[in-house]
Formats: C-alpha cells, sequence, structure tokens
C-alpha cells in the first residue's frame, strides 16, 4: 500500500498528541463542538498546539460554530487549518476563510452517491474535502459515531481539491478502505479510542506503523 497522510483527530491530552507525532501523522484535529465527548476548550488545545512539531498541520474540528467562538480559538493558538463538519453554507466558508486567513477543510456526510453532489457547492471555498459517513438516524453528533459508508461510492470519482476519507476506519478495516477508495488521506477518531472520546495512545503507534 503506497503511503498515505493520516489525521488524528479528536485530540484531547498530550500522550496522545505525543503518540500521533511519534508516528508520523500529517495532520492532528482538536475538536470544539462542545457536545462530543472529544471536546477541548481553545485554552487546552493551545497548551497541545505548543507540542505539534514542524511537518504536522493542527486542524480546528467546528460544527455550526458561530463568530464567538472562533475569536475564542484564535485568540489562543493560530490552527492551520478549519474543518467545518456542520450544515455551514459555502458563503460561511468564505467569510472564515477570508477573515482568518486559514484553508477549510469541509466535511460532506455520504450516505448515497448522490451526496456527492454538494462538493460542486462548496469547491469555491473548500481547500479539502473529508468524506465522512452519514450521522446514523437519531445521533447527536455530525462525525465521530464510528459509522462507514460504502467506500466503493468513491470509485470513478474526481475532485478538484484534495480529500480525506472519514468515518469508522481503524487498523482492521483501513487497508480495504484505502483500496476500495483511493483515498490518499485518512482521517481516524473512534478507531484510534479504548472509549468514546478516550484515545489510546498504543492503537495511534499501531495504526500509523501500518501506513
Amino acid at each position: 500500500m503506497a503511503k498515505i497522510e493520516a489525521k488524528i483527530c479528536g485530540v484531547k491530552t498530550k500522550e496522545a498528541l505525543e503518540a500521533a507525532a511519534k508516528g508520523g501523522a500529517a495532520y492532528v484535529g482538536f475538536n470544539f463542538y462542545r457536545p462530543s465527548p472529544r471536546y477541548v476548550p481553545p485554552e487546552q488545545a493551545a497548551a497541545l498546539s505548543k507540542l505539534v512539531p514542524p511537518g504536522m498541520k493542527s486542524t480546528a474540528v467546528t460544527a455550526d460554530a458561530g463568530d464567538a467562538l472562533f475569536e475564542e480559538i484564535f485568540r489562543h493558538f493560530t490552527p492551520d487549518l478549519i474543518q467545518l463538519h456542520g450544515r455551514e453554507p459555502p458563503q460561511r466558508a468564505a467569510d472564515l476563510k477570508a477573515r482568518w486567513k486559514t484553508p477549510i477543510i469541509r466535511a460532506i456526510p455520504i450516505g448515497t452517491s448522490a451526496d456527492f453532489g454538494a462538493v460542486k457547492a462548496h469547491e469555491g471555498a473548500a481547500d479539502y474535502f473529508l468524506f465522512d459517513a452519514a450521522p446514523p438516524k437519531g445521533a447527536v453528533l455530525p462525525g465521530g459515531n464510528a459509522a462507514s459508508f460504502d467506500w466503493k461510492l468513491l470509485q470513478g470519482q474526481s475532485f478538484a481539491k484534495l480529500w480525506f476519507l472519514s468515518g469508522g476506519l481503524s487498523a482492521k478495516n483501513l487497508r480495504e478502505a484505502v483500496a476500495l477508495s483511493g483515498a490518499m488521506r485518512v482521517d481516524f477518531s473512534s478507531g484510534v479510542e479504548r472509549t468514546p472520546g478516550e484515545k489510546d495512545p498504543t492503537m495511534i503507534e499501531e495504526l500509523l506503523r501500518g501506513l
């Protein structure tokens, strides 16, 4: 399997971040969505961001966040990327990118091939796409639900921007996911956790060794 880039999302501890860095993850995500078990306040993310090594990009993961949260995030530290994981319209992404001069990762929930139709509307402001499984019925979280979508849906697809594969990925299914989807960037959250929100440094290191 060709070398692919990994993003470890929802990091809350020094140990998890150090495991991601040691394993060579290209991206780390700090989750600022309060209902999530992976939530960290901006001041905690700022402390962790000081441990991010050169070559690894930090990501502020948000969902339908207001201006006040972004003001607080950027008051504490400057992430390399902003991830929008809610229902933000394209103009919101464009406004945030202009205001904070920070590239945007636009998450797109996928359930059927028709869901890729949303890509066109967001191409103008997004710098990356992240294809995640559409939330299961009744789910509170827009992502991080340990759910996957049919990776074959990505076969034959072509996008103007770089993209990540997300949704229920783990060491057990990584090779199959990459083989079926053609992904060169993968996003892990629940797949490297002991319990929801609690990253396991050993699982992170083992996963990254397999890339």
